[in-house]
C-alpha cells in the first residue's frame, strides 16, 4: 500500500544547544559559580551536566555539598550567564527551520525549562515568535529533563498525542526525557554530545547541527512521519 498524508507531526524543540549557542556559555557561568562557592568542578564534569535539570546539575555536581551550597552556585551562574547574554546567537538556520516547518502546518513548540529571565532573553534572540505555537519554560516544571514532565506539557500544548509528536535536542537528557514522555527525538551535535551518544539515547537520527536538519529535512524523520502506511 502507498503512503498516505497524515497530519503533521508537532515539533518540540530543545532552545540551549539546540536553537542558540548558548552551552558554553552556560558551562562557563556554572565553572565561575562553583569556584565562586569553594567548590571548582573540572570543565568537563560541568559539560556533560548541561541539559539537565539545574537541581539535579548540582547535586551531581556538588554530592554531599549540595545541600549547602546549590543556592549560592545557582544564583552565581544566574549572575554570571546573564553578564553574558550580549554573546547569545542563534544557530545557522535556526529561524529558517522553524519558519519552514510552520509553513509546511507543523506545530512548533519550544520545550525548555530555562528560567523566565533566561528564556526571555534566548527568545529575544531567536526572533521566531510568528513560527512558534507554544513555548514551555522552568516554571512549568517542577523536575525538568531527563524528567518527562517538560516533555508531556509541550505534547499537550501542541494539541496532540504523543505518537504525533517529534523532539529535537543536543544532549542525551533531551532524548531520555522524550523517550520517557513517549515521543520520538532528534538529535543534534551542536551541544557536544556525539552522534553515537544520542544515538545510544535513542534518538531517531542525529544530525550536525538544525542548519544539517533543515538541509536534509525531506529524509528526516519529521517528514517520514506525516505518512502513513
Amino acid at each position: 500500500m502507498s503512503p498516505t498524508p497524515a497530519d503533521p507531526i508537532a515539533v518540540l524543540f530543545d532552545i540551549d544547544g539546540t536553537l542558540v549557542d548558548s552551552n558554553y556559555l552556560h558551562i562557563d557561568a556554572w565553572d565561575r559559580a562553583f569556584a565562586e562557592a569553594g567548590h571548582p568542578v573540572a570543565v568537563w564534569r560541568i559539560h556533560r551536566s548541561i541539559g539537565m535539570d539545574s537541581g539535579k546539575l548540582l547535586e551531581r555536581l556538588l554530592g554531599d555539598h549540595a545541600a549547602d551550597l546549590s543556592d549560592a552556585v545557582k544564583q552565581a551562574h544566574a549572575r554570571n550567564y546573564s553578564e553574558m547574554s550580549d554573546r547569545l546567537r542563534p544557530f545557522a538556520s535556526a529561524r529558517e527551520l522553524l519558519d519552514e516547518l510552520s509553513r509546511r502546518g507543523h506545530r512548533v513548540v519550544l520545550a525548555t525549562s530555562a528560567p523566565q529571565e533566561e528564556l526571555d532573553a534566548l527568545l529575544a534572540v531567536l526572533d521566531v515568535a510568528d513560527a512558534v505555537d507554544a513555548v514551555t519554560s522552568g516554571e512549568d516544571v517542577e523536575a525538568a529533563k531527563p524528567e518527562p514532565d517538560l516533555v508531556n506539557i509541550a505534547v499537550e500544548r501542541a494539541e496532540v498525542t504523543p505518537d504525533r509528536a517529534l523532539l529535537v535536542g543536543d544532549s542525551v537528557w533531551d532524548i531520555y526525557s522524550a523517550a520517557r514522555a513517549g515521543v520520538r527525538s532528534i538529535g543534534v551535535r551542536s551541544g557536544g554530545y556525539s552522534s553515537a551518544e544520542l544515538l545510544e539515547a535513542g534518538a531517531a537520527a542525529v544530525y550536525d547541527d538544525v542548519a544539517d536538519l533543515l538541509a536534509h529535512l525531506e529524509e528526516s524523520p519529521i517528514v517520514a512521519s506525516t505518512y502513513e502506511i
